[in-house]
């Protein structure tokens, strides 16, 4: 079972974008299967088609080490949330229906823990601590720092989706990642959320 769901292209998902689907051992994976079980906020504020800043292509977090070129995330022909494909694990992506990092609103990155080729990007993401420093970069060189604000590990079955992608003038990032124990099939069943604020 996955964790996506079908939704329309102007509709952010509940843990579809957050929950990086998982393979059969203790990973996170892709699959295109849905999720019935997954909620969907329809029209969820801020989303849009098109950044009106260039889109980002860099991501850094100093303190865990983590230097990773960004891919862009959309949605699926059959309206699933794309994640970053499990032989690029130690990729991250954007999700390009929230906010460009550094414009107003909430802007979403997302990448897997573990995949079935072993650990990736965000493995270590759940030592981020308060304060530490997050850099996004997008190709024309400009870099927009940001502070973590605190952190929060959910049930997949309860994401807080406008606490994610719900309308802010602010402009904030998310980065999310697997987290907790294994269900029955091998899957994680919550979601680490890293909250952080523009410098």
């Amino acid at each position: 079972m996955s964790c996506t769901t079908k939704t329309s292209r102007r509709t952010a998902v509940t843990v579809a974008a957050a929950c990086l689907l998982l393979a059969p051992v203790a990973g996170c994976g892709a699959t295109d299967t849905p999720d019935p079980s997954v909620k969907v906020a329809t029209h969820a504020p801020g989303t849009r088609d098109e950044p009106k800043a260039p889109a980002p292509t860099r991501l850094v977090v100093p303190s865990l080490g983590i230097d990773t070129a960004l891919l862009r995330l959309g949605l699926n022909e059959d309206g699933t949330v794309e994640v970053p494909p499990a032989e690029k694990g130690m990729t991250a992506g954007w999700y390009a229906g929230g906010a460009v990092p550094g414009e107003p609103g909430a802007a979403v990155l997302i990448g897997h823990n573990d995949t079935r080729f072993g650990e990736a990007v965000f493995h270590d993401l759940h030592r981020i601590t308060k304060g530490a420093d997050i850099a996004v970069s997008d190709g024309s060189g400009e870099e927009a720092h940001f502070t973590v604000t605190g952190t929060e590990s959910v049930s997949k079955k309860a994401f807080p989706t406008q606490k994610v992608y719900g309308a802010t003038g602010e402009r904030v990032l998310r980065l999310i990642t697997c987290d907790g124990a294994f269900d029955a099939e091998g899957h994680p069943v919550d979601n680490l959320i890293v909250y952080a604020a523009l410098r």
